[in-house]
């Protein structure tokens, strides 16, 4: 019996461009999305994440590349009629239409009889949890309830996907939380594909199944959120994903397993994972404050591996401790769970930490630095 073709991918962009004048916004972006994904390009301001969203929705047309949905190309396909959902930073809801009006709104586009109108916009106001408010208008609602009302327009009349441009910014802080949380559950209940643009890598993280990075209009690296924290690919991802140390430092040796001795400015020699750099190369040695053991003893008593460091700060965050160390002449930022002990340690103490030497990776600089 034949094997059945893999299935084809939601949503397809190959070799994708564009240009404002001489300034390159997204340059050969080549990126695919499986039916019922949650992808988010994730990058900072300017880095052309909106510019290409913008192309899948058929309101820029690409200098080049290709785009598909459904293995069908849509590059002559206008907006509405690529059967795409859409919700933006701003609701952007009709002021003089009710809630249920607003949601309806994409329907009778669509030339949907009044009963499937209004058996469609019951479900999906049930899904976002606003039944009870079909008949306020948007001036009625709270920024959320708002953002909900989007949402529940842009799915209404079942996209096979649904674009979001930086759906949340807009909102307070646990709001925007509790939001990523809803939308998440409610992406995974139907099962539809997600193409998520934001430059809150806490978000990213959240909602996506995986994250494609992109800056100056370049795809950096794809892939889950497990992967992008534990395994950046370069010095870039491994700076914008989460929080890093940055030791700068060139590499002496690398051994068999790829782990490097590295000299820092001042002499100190440490151990690293050498990630697409080699010997006698300048580097930056990314290394998670998480990762970082530290004791209230000397490095000798420590152990091996084990490097001399002076207390700068101690911060409390709530559910974890955050320290400021000097070490070696650059200063590192160690995390540690708020029960932990710290024998009393105070500013301008000497400690002694380490780290496994493949937490700690070595990368070559980015251009400039």
């Amino acid at each position: 019996m034949p094997l059945a073709p893999p299935p084809l991918p939601r949503l397809e962009l190959t070799e994708l461009t564009y240009r404002y004048g001489d300034v390159l916004a997204v340059g050969d972006l080549s990126l695919e999305i499986a039916a019922g994904e949650c992808l988010t390009l994730l990058g900072p301001s300017g880095s052309g994440k909106s510019t290409a969203l913008a192309m899948v929705a058929g309101f820029l047309r690409p200098q080049s590349g290709r785009i598909r949905i459904d293995g069908r190309p849509v590059m002559r396909t206008p907006p509405h009629r690529r059967n795409i959902g859409v919700v933006f930073q701003d609701a952007q809801l009709l002021p003089h239409l009710t809630v249920a009006e607003n949601v309806a709104f994409p329907l009778r586009m669509r030339n949907a009889g009044r009963a499937e109108r209004e058996s469609a916009v019951h479900e999906m106001l049930a899904l976002v949890r606003l039944a009870r408010h079909a008949g306020r208008y948007p001036h009625e609602l709270s920024g959320g309830q708002a953002q909900r009302v989007a949402l529940a327009r842009a799915l209404v009349f079942a996209p096979r996907l649904v674009l979001l441009d930086e759906p949340f910014g807009a909102l307070d802080r646990q709001l925007r939380e509790e939001m990523q949380i809803e939308l998440r559950a409610l992406q995974r209940r139907l099962g539809v594909a997600m193409l998520h643009v934001t430059h809150d890598q806490d978000e990213a993280m959240v909602l996506s199944d995986r994250i494609a990075v992109i800056e100056d209009g370049v795809l950096r690296q794809v892939g889950t959120p497990t992967a992008l924290y534990d395994t950046p690919d370069n010095a870039f991802v491994a700076g914008f994903i989460g929080e890093n140390n940055r030791l700068p430092g060139r590499i002496d040796s690398i051994d068999e397993d790829e782990i490097a001795t590295i000299v820092l400015p001042g002499g100190t020699r440490i151990e690293g994972l050498a990630v697409g750099v080699g010997e006698g190369h300048r580097c930056v040695v990314a290394l998670r404050p998480e990762r970082i053991a530290l004791a209230a003893t000397s490095a000798a008593e420590m152990g091996e591996g084990a490097y001399p460091a002076t207390l700068r700060e101690i911060g409390f965050r709530g559910n974890h401790l955050r320290l400021v160390l000097d070490f070696a002449g650059q200063t590192l930022l160690v995390m540690r769970p708020a029960a932990a002990p710290m024998a009393g340690l105070r500013p301008g103490e000497e400690v002694a930490i380490a780290w496994q030497p493949h937490h700690a990776r070595a990368y070559r600089p980015e251009a400039g630095a």
